[in-house]
């Protein structure tokens, strides 16, 4: 498969060439351009087609909401990710009506924002898992799958526990920590999970959750 054309949206200078060098060296990432703006954001998109606009949320002249909004428009094959310090809920969900196909923090390694743009590409949903459960009853989630009975979900006790942690926000490695086991065990948990719930990705097994009064 051709690597993803990504453009990288920042104003600060230094935060938008530590991206680009930092994606630059991921396994089929092609930074084709950056942006300093909004503005300059919408009209590289136009003039450059790349497949992922890694886009922050607050910038001078065009904001990335606004630039969202018109490259969607304007490139409906193309994805936006925003990547942003703020999980304030209203930028979340701002951004995702929209058009972003996924909300990040700048927090996140390089390797796991690469596999995000990655998933991104194929129209797969991206969210933090901290700003997860800021959607809930914010958002007219039209895609939430119809929940099964409690007592119909089947799944283990410990696979309950990472369902909760899961629902709260916590990370992979949050989870690992908290049960005191490896990663690639909680990894294995969360797709258990989804496969025994018929879920798509933790943001409906998160939904679940709370449905479910398992938070």
């Amino acid at each position: 498969m051709a690597d993803v054309k990504v453009l990288v949206v920042d104003d600060q200078r230094l935060v938008r060439e530590g991206i680009a060098s930092l994606l630059s060296i991921q396994e089929g990432i092609s930074v084709v351009g950056t942006a300093v703006d909004g503005q300059e954001a919408v009209e590289k998109a136009l003039a450059l087609s790349p497949d992922v606009v890694l886009m922050d949320v607050r910038m001078p002249v065009l904001d990335g909401i606004e630039a969202t909004f018109q490259i969607r428009r304007k490139l409906p094959g193309c994805q936006v990710l925003m990547l942003t310090t703020f999980d304030d809920e209203e930028y979340v969900v701002k951004s995702l009506q929209a058009g972003a196909t996924g909300y990040l923090l700048k927090d996140i390694p390089a390797a796991d924002l690469a596999q995000a743009i990655r998933l991104i590409r194929a129209g797969i949903y991206q969210l933090s898992p901290s700003v997860a459960g800021k959607l809930v009853g914010q958002l007219g989630v039209k895609a939430r799958p119809a929940p099964p009975s409690p007592l119909e979900h089947d799944l283990t006790e410990r696979e309950l526990e990472v369902l909760r942690l899961l629902a709260a926000g916590a990370t992979n490695r949050e989870i690992a920590e908290t049960l005191v086991v490896s990663e690639g065990t909680v990894k294995n948990h969360v797709s258990n999970i989804l496969s025994r719930l018929g879920l798509r990705d933790r943001i409906q097994a998160a939904l679940y959750a709370y449905d479910h009064d398992l938070k």
